[in-house]
């Protein structure tokens, strides 16, 4: 059970739902990816961590120390190489029992007029956020069959999953990929106990906020840097931007037994910014 303080603060009481579990998070060392790991550690998973950056590893060793009663692994892999998303799945399977969740968290942006887009930004956004989620789904997928026990696969979407906003159409359009995705693999998926849902995370305390909100100040106006996420955030009808936390507890349930009958579904985890 996780409650919060008034600052959004979480506090959590001790549960060990994947005891013994094998769980890959991709984009895993910083932000809401090394939340996520962390996690699932505290609540006994055995987590591989999976960044383009060598920083993962250091990430992993500090989420292991912090909870023993997991374990983590950090590998350095590109998800958008076929070769490096093999080789980590690999390092999954002989970690564990086979893979039981993956989370497919790791994304990128660039924001800029679209008469300025390089097709170089156009291709590394869809490569990244969307075939690199395929890639991943697709490698779990294989992982989950072989051991016949089912799985889940968690892909990070975005409110831009469903409403573009300016400035970004790559971005907009890896994150409907990203839902039709989650979808077709659902159904596809089913008869073999794996369950494929997609979360929306809103606004989240990031390096990838910071650029936002530098850039879509820039171009929306000459915001100084805080002041366009302040606007924003005091919009959220909760009154405050998400943490890692917030995300985590979203994505461990729908990780558990007790979301065994959810498929298919993208939720939205940002305080009320977009409503279904």
């Amino acid at each position: 059970m996780v409650t919060t303080d008034s600052a959004g603060t979480a506090r959590f009481r001790e549960q060990r739902r994947f005891d013994g579990r094998s769980v890959v998070v991709t984009g895993a060392a910083q932000g809401i990816g090394l939340g996520l790991a962390a996690r699932f550690a505290h609540e006994g998973a055995n987590v591989v961590m999976l960044d383009l950056s060598a920083a993962v590893e250091e990430a992993a060793e500090q989420v292991a120390a912090r909870y023993p009663q997991g374990s983590a692994l950090g590998v350095r892999a590109d998800i958008t190489s076929e070769e490096d998303v093999d080789r980590a799945f690999g390092l999954a399977d002989r970690a564990g029992d086979g893979v039981d969740v993956l989370v497919n968290n790791a994304g990128v942006i660039t924001i800029s007029p679209v008469e300025e887009l390089s097709l170089a930004d156009w291709q590394r956004v869809l490569a990244v956020n969307t075939t690199g989620t395929f890639l991943c789904a697709r490698a779990a997928a294989a992982s989950m069959r072989g051991h016949g026990r089912g799985g889940r696969i968690l892909n990070a979407a975005s409110g831009q999953a469903r409403q573009g906003f300016i400035y970004t159409p790559h971005y907009a359009a890896s994150k409907f990929g990203v839902v039709g995705l989650t979808q077709s693999l659902a159904k596809e998926l089913a008869k073999d106990r794996i369950t494929v849902n997609a979360y929306s995370p809103g606004i989240v305390g990031s390096d990838m906020w910071d650029y936002n909100d530098r850039a879509w100040g820039r171009l929306l106006g000459g915001y100084e840097p805080g002041e366009l996420m302040a606007e924003w955030v005091a919009g959220i009808p909760l009154g405050r931007a998400g943490t890692a936390d917030d995300v985590a507890g979203l994505v461990l349930f729908l990780a558990s037994e007790e979301a065994a009958y959810i498929t298919g579904q993208t939720i939205n985890v940002d305080g009320g910014m977009f409503m279904n």
